[in-house]
């Protein structure tokens, strides 16, 4: 009796392809193995899902596989098992799904043994050595002294921690014979590891979290809803700590790359143990690294953005997702998952805890804890002695500006630089100015792919388009009517520093923007010069805004708050009140009282207004009601369907057939609203629109997106438009 391996292949095909063994191997073959096949004209890498005895391929169509990669399987059951979850829920191909699932590295065939780390160590002359010896090479003697205080040894990264390189210098000591590379241990470790003491007494918030999330007997699902300062990171160290203890494993989930060198510094010095990190940053083969240590078990804390929520675990104890609100966790292209969701999924296949915190937790999370889906951990008070920052509106109407500054900011920004406190802006808005234009015919700065301007970026002579990417240099004339007479309108945050600068000439700052933060190791550098009150004046967009900790911090003030007040995308009024409040966070978050100064025109408005007098609880207890007036998301289930072409008809052709397939499957129960173009119908020279498939509950939702989805590909426009289909979209754009 033959065997047939049932493989995924990574492809848009929504289907596992039949293959025979490898000539010569009998196996065994298990899911989760990689196995290198003929595909078309060439060869992949596939998982093996399955084994069967039997199949429809004609005899002399069936292929043999390549070879079998992995002696054991590399992706576990309860992998495979939210492969299939996540290829059914959200309507992609399984392939696709497996494949996203694994780091680049081994996606490709790379091998799956771990590498041990390259590490630098003193020799036994380096040992010995007197480092004052090297006075006329500071750098050198620096270096050896911390080598000689570490006999097992360093890594780069650990000795780099700014991401300045030092590999002139560690050659030079090698070329000495002081010091030399090799191999870290394999450190695999086993039982409970060590935690450093923390000198932080929990407050009875804090005490009743940690006591909730360490007593918990399997799943449980809890929302660490604690306001700014409260002390959330703290309650994470402790639940984890109890789950090293267990001898346990915990993954780490953050929004931001920008997040997780200071989450990593932090565990570091509270955990003597082994963390894995996974971010873009990295690169193939560091990811793959980490990846490897957390399956085998020689990782016990996992850290990461967004992908590290497939990290398979040896022996799973906590999950915890930081900043769940943040739409960074919904992949936006592709397989578009939420991490979050996929987390809470895990989780309750783990029999784990899964801890969700945030200060401005999402409507989503609400309804589940008003559900019971979730257990509320409230923390209402911020930690130690720092209090809630005041919060006060700044009437911009009928008011001289400069350069988008109103006077009584900055006669506050005055007052507490002279206190010797630090100011943060917030501007989320990169770039010198978001359009430049002709004064005498009105020309502006379009992008000539996009339904967008050309920003602004004076520093390096370019206008650029923020959605495409398109760039071009900065004209001399206006392209229209030949005028010289071209202006910059409207506010940037590096038209922002610029005029800061001539405001207060004397008070060092920084930016903190996608801009500044380019280089390597840039960021972390800005970071702490802001951490350390070095920089008295922080300028920023919203990577400023999350998890970090600015004790010299006293007033932030939030330059234009009405960009997002007036949005068609129905979550934008929630997006705008968790980034003010996550900004206005960063204040008085020590021993000196904070204030927020929020810039608006708009000074009525009842979002801000419920955000100012009540705060963020109430506004989202409004949010909620309204939604579910409206049967919108978290009571009603969405679904977008997008299509895009260079042809401009072709999107709105195909979506209106696919709305005739949508009406005859539920639709009683489903509705289907479109199609209509995308709120940005032309983005990167291709035209695009969208629908809307709205349902009460996610069953009948399901159902039509199951009938629905497999037809899509044979209408007769679907050759014409490149289209997608988006389960729970963070966006409706």
């Amino acid at each position: 009796m033959p065997v047939i391996l049932k493989i995924a292949v990574p492809s848009p095909l929504p289907q596992l392809f039949d293959y025979l063994p490898p000539i010569g191997d009998d196996g065994p073959f298990r899911a989760g193995m990689r196995m290198r096949i003929p595909f078309g004209r060439g060869k992949v890498v596939g998982l093996l899902t399955g084994v069967a005895d039997s199949t429809e391929v004609p005899k002399d169509k069936l292929r043999h596989a390549i070879a079998r990669l992995d002696e054991l399987p590399l992706l576990t059951e309860e992998l495979l098992k939210l492969a299939d979850w996540a290829a059914a829920y959200y309507h992609h191909p399984i392939g696709e799904v497996l494949a996203t699932m694994l780091p680049v590295a081994l996606r490709d065939g790379g091998s799956a043994e771990v590498r041990l780390p390259e590490i630098w160590m003193a020799t036994a002359e380096g040992m010995a050595m007197d480092a004052a010896t090297l006075k006329r090479a500071p750098k050198q003697a620096a270096l050896l002294v911390r080598l000689q205080a570490h006999p097992d040894g360093l890594t780069r990264p650990q000795l780099e921690p700014d991401g300045k390189s030092m590999l002139a210098t560690l050659r030079a000591l090698a070329d000495k014979g002081l010091i030399e590379q090799g191999r870290g241990a394999n450190q695999c470790g086993s039982g409970p590891l060590a935690a450093n003491s923390s000198s932080l007494e929990l407050n009875p918030g804090q005490q009743h979290a940690v006591t909730a999330i360490t007593t918990q007997k399997g799943f449980g699902a809890f929302l660490l809803d604690g306001v700014t300062g409260s002390g959330k990171t703290e309650v994470y160290l402790r639940a984890i700590e109890a789950t090293l203890e267990a001898g346990k494993q915990a993954l780490v989930l953050v929004p931001e790359i920008a997040l997780t060198p200071q989450l990593v510094a932090r565990f570091e010095a509270r955990f003597d143990t082994r963390l894995a990190v996974l971010h873009s940053g990295l690169n193939d083969g560091e990811r793959a690294d980490a990846w490897l240590r957390a399956r085998r078990g020689m990782a016990s804390i996992i850290i990461g953005t967004r992908s590290a929520v497939f990290t398979p675990l040896a022996n799973a104890g906590l999950v915890v997702v930081d900043e769940e609100h943040d739409p960074s966790f919904k992949q936006q292209e592709g397989f578009r998952y939420h991490a979050r969701d996929l987390a809470v999924w895990r989780a309750r296949v783990l029999d784990v805890p899964i801890l969700l915190g945030s200060a401005t937790p999402s409507l989503e999370s609400l309804a589940n804890v008003e559900s019971r889906r979730y257990v509320s951990l409230h923390l209402p008070e911020r930690a130690g002695i720092a209090e809630h920052p005041d919060m006060h509106l700044i009437d911009l109407r009928k008011q001289p500006l400069q350069e988008g500054l109103s006077h009584a900011l900055k006669l506050r920004m005055e007052q507490h630089l002279k206190a010797g406190n630090q100011v943060l802006l917030f501007l989320n808005r990169r770039g010198y100015a978001p359009v430049l234009q002709c004064h005498d015919c009105g020309w502006i700065s379009a992008c000539s792919r996009c339904d967008a301007r050309m920003t602004l970026h004076r520093q390096d002579h370019r206008l650029r388009c923020h959605h495409c990417g398109h760039e071009s240099g900065i004209p001399v004339k206006c392209p229209g009517c030949g005028s010289e007479a071209l202006y910059p309108v409207g506010l940037g945050t590096e038209r922002l520093e610029r005029v800061l600068g001539e405001l207060f000439p004397d008070a060092p700052m920084v930016r903190i923007d996608r801009d500044a933060t380019r280089r390597k190791g840039e960021l972390d550098r800005l970071l702490k010069r802001a951490e350390s009150g070095d920089a008295r004046i922080l300028i920023g967009t919203q990577m400023l805004a999350k998890g970090h900790h600015f004790p010299g911090v006293t007033l932030v003030g939030i330059v234009d708050a009405d960009g997002g007040l007036f949005s068609a995308d129905f979550r934008a009024s929630e997006r705008m009140a968790q980034l003010i409040l996550q900004v206005a966070g960063r204040a008085g978050r020590a021993d000196r009282p904070g204030e927020v100064f929020i810039q608006t025109h708009c000074p009525d408005h009842p979002l801000l207004l419920k955000l100012v007098n009540e705060g963020y609880a109430a506004f989202a207890a409004a949010a909620l009601a309204e939604r579910k007036v409206s049967g919108l998301p978290p009571y009603g289930h969405i679904a977008l369907l997008r299509a895009e072409a260079t042809d401009e008809t072709a999107p709105m052709a195909f979506l209106e057939q696919a709305a005739e397939l949508a009406h005859g499957a539920h639709a009683a129960w489903v509705r289907f609203l479109g199609p209509v173009p995308a709120p940005m119908a032309r983005r990167a020279g291709r035209w695009r629109a969208q629908a809307m498939l709205l349902a009460p509950n996610r069953s009948p939702l399901q159902r039509c997106l199951g009938e629905l989805v497999p037809r899509l590909a044979g209408l007769p426009g679907a050759r014409k438009v490149r289209w997608s289909i988006d389960v729970d979209p963070s966006d409706t754009y």
